[in-house]
């Protein structure tokens, strides 16, 4: 059997302009019209990138923000050309990459799922016979005949996904973008590809939900500075993606002064959490000198880099013990976060002088648990509700 897609060697560049003097005036511009003040850099987004992908594949894509994978699939859905390289492809691909992508602002819901019908070669007859259950599924139903233009992004989702999903492509190909629906149509969605999985239809989808990606797909693909660094099982792929991303807890050194960082799960040291479990946070630290205010911030980050957390032990009162080496330990009785992939940054000081920063320090993975089921609010306006019984503590091992 033959795949149904062959990526072979797929590099893309892109170029990046940069202005000496970013803030001039538009006479200075004017009058500077035709000197050149601006540096260029090359930027590969992807670097000789090949795999295969076989008739019913079910393949998650895995790799921090900026890794290559988005670029990858808007190459693979001929939104962009790639710089070199090049794709077979033995099936039909429908693409759900960004809300509104494919559909035309001007028509129609009802024109849109012909036209992105016929850009995939059906046939009308082909379309009408989906039509309802694309609408049904969409719940867009009394605006369908309304321009999409005066569609919310949601509404638009709605209907992108309910076309990608019922017109039968062999290719389907989703990105991230499920994560702007709401709770109960991501649950719809995820039913939805799981049929299209048993189907035997082919599945790429990009996705920082560890759990979606065990549920839905059989193999993974993990992706880091624009290259793929492992191909094979999807629990094998998660696990590769954690040793590349995370900083291990064997107390080597970390950085000057931070030494050592370990995470707790209900007090076993594990980097898997789930929603409700108590968390703990262990960073130990050595200094040359005495801290005589020893203060860390922990800031706790999304998949997308957003920060939801910002503490540190001034919130709980300064710690004013002097010390030149010890642990500080950040604990919270209910972790209320939704299943993802998180990461840490910390920040040591003395008082009010920083000392030093450590982004992305360590990374955490949560799955979901019945102790806070139906939870529907963010954790950034849960702050005080759970951050209350938090504790922070030191641990002086030298003054």
């Amino acid at each position: 059997m033959k795949p149904i897609l062959e990526i072979q060697n797929i590099s893309k560049k892109f170029r990046i302009n940069h202005e000496k003097h970013p803030y001039l005036s538009l006479r200075d511009r004017f009058t500077n019209l035709f000197k050149s003040d601006a540096t260029t850099e090359d930027f590969w987004a992807l670097k000789d990138v090949s795999f295969e992908v076989m008739p019913g594949d079910t393949i998650g894509i895995i790799g921090k923000n900026g890794a290559g994978k988005s670029t990858l699939l808007k190459i693979l859905s001929k939104i962009t050309p790639p710089t070199n390289g090049k794709i077979i492809s033995r099936g039909r691909i429908a693409s759900l990459l960004e809300v509104g992508t494919g559909f035309h602002p001007e028509l129609s819901g009802s024109e849109n799922i012909f036209l992105n019908g016929s850009i995939l070669g059906m046939k009308r007859s082909e379309i009408l016979r989906k039509f309802d259950e694309i609408i049904d599924f969409s719940g867009v139903e009394k605006f369908i005949d309304t321009p999409l233009k005066h569609y919310s992004s949601g509404m638009q989702l709605r209907l992108a996904f309910a076309v990608a999903a019922f017109l039968e492509p062999e290719i389907l190909i989703i990105d991230e973008v499920l994560a702007v629906g709401d709770a109960e149509f991501q649950k719809k969605c995820m039913g939805k590809m799981h049929e299209v999985s048993k189907s035997g239809r082919t599945i790429l989808f990009v996705s920082h939900n560890i759990e979606a990606l065990r549920n839905i797909c059989s193999k993974g693909l993990v992706f880091n500075k624009g290259r793929n660094t492992y191909q094979g099982e999807i629990n094998r792929s998660i696990e590769e993606y954690f040793n590349l991303n995370s900083i291990k807890t064997d107390h080597k050194p970390l950085s000057k002064i931070i030494k050592s960082i370990e995470l707790f799960c209900d007090n076993i040291p594990t980097e898997e959490f789930y929603s409700g479990s108590k968390f703990e946070l262990k960073v130990s630290f050595r200094n040359n000198s005495i801290l005589h205010f020893p203060i860390l911030g922990v800031i706790i980050k999304d998949a997308y880099n957003t920060p939801l957390l910002g503490v540190n032990n001034k919130n709980y009162g300064y710690v004013t013990t002097p010390a030149t080496s010890g642990i500080f330990s950040f604990s919270i009785p209910n972790l209320p976060l939704f299943e993802g992939i998180y990461s840490i940054d910390l920040r040591l000081g003395d008082g009010y002088k920083e000392l030093e920063i450590v982004e992305d320090a360590i990374r955490f993975n949560v799955n979901l648990s019945s102790k806070i089921k139906g939870m529907e609010k963010p954790i950034n306006s849960l702050n005080k509700i759970y951050l209350d019984s938090a504790q922070f503590e030191l641990t002086v091992l030298n003054q």
